[in-house]
């Protein structure tokens, strides 16, 4: 089985890039980030079309919105809200039992201080809530997948420099504490250094303010996904595309891969 995310940025602006990405690696499952449409504009035909005949969604105009789209069923779908905030998460149970959380957690603004600035603040706890989610209603024995744009680069690799963006919102230390939390809440596996070692850099964003974003090469990774140690045994491979990057009316973020064996 094969399952990307990817925080896609307008899902009807960028229709043409789903409809490439799904022709060159023909996902079973497709979780996108930041639809920025309300649910009653969402293109479930046009998806449909492209193989997708369960979906599950939900969105709002110009902000946030996740999707599962998938060519396996769904059931138990269901969102929660982190934070009292919506839109920005939504889950599913595929067929063999394994339950599937896509997140788009909050970018938390541009100062890292919780009394200056409330997007940061809201973003921490966001991730505690989540935590706390997991902990109380979930164990490392069950099988489960989250995934997706959780706007926190934890490892020194994962970005650029390190030390020059410790103070800058993604890499902070509260946010690295707090993801760490979260992944050690139910052991999780984050599938990517689970085959990229932690000392290479990997990166799945690039700012729209890089004129040559692949000659400055100054990424993040942002995008990710996690498995319950369950699933360990069952992870494949992993992909970042990043040459979709250079595709005409880009995200700024790419597609992260991951093939489990059935």
């Amino acid at each position: 089985m094969k399952i990307i995310t990817w925080n896609i940025n307008s899902v009807r602006l960028r229709m043409p890039l789903i409809k490439q990405l799904v022709a060159e690696q023909n996902p079973d499952i497709l979780c996108l980030q930041e639809t920025k449409a309300e649910d009653h504009v969402f293109p479930a035909l046009d998806l449909k079309s492209l193989g997708f005949t369960h979906l599950a969604f939900a969105g709002q105009k110009s902000y946030n919105g996740v999707c599962i789209l998938s060519k396996v069923p769904l059931t138990n779908i269901m969102t929660e809200r982190f934070v009292n905030d919506d839109k920005r998460h939504i889950r599913a149970t595929l067929p063999n039992g394994t339950e599937l959380h896509n997140f788009y957690i909050p970018a938390g603004g541009d100062i890292p201080d919780t009394k200056l600035n409330p997007k940061y603040d809201h973003k921490l706890r966001f991730v505690e809530e989540m935590t706390a989610y997991f902990t109380k209603k979930r164990s490392k024995k069950d099988s489960i997948i989250i995934l997706g744009d959780f706007n926190i680069a934890p490892l020194e690799h994962d970005v650029w420099s390190s030390k020059q963006l410790q103070n800058v919102v993604s890499h902070t230390p509260p946010e690295r504490e707090r993801i760490e939390k979260l992944r050690a809440s139910l052991a999780w596996v984050d599938s990517a250094r689970h085959f990229v070692p932690e000392n290479e850099k990997l990166y799945s964003w690039w700012s729209y303010r890089n004129q040559d974003w692949r000659k400055s090469n100054r990424g993040r990774r942002l995008d990710h996904i996690w498995v319950t140690p369950v699933l360990e045994k069952s992870l494949k491979a992993t992909q970042t595309l990043v040459d979709s990057r250079d595709w005409a009316s880009p995200s700024d973020h790419v597609p992260v891969i991951i093939e489990l064996k059935k």
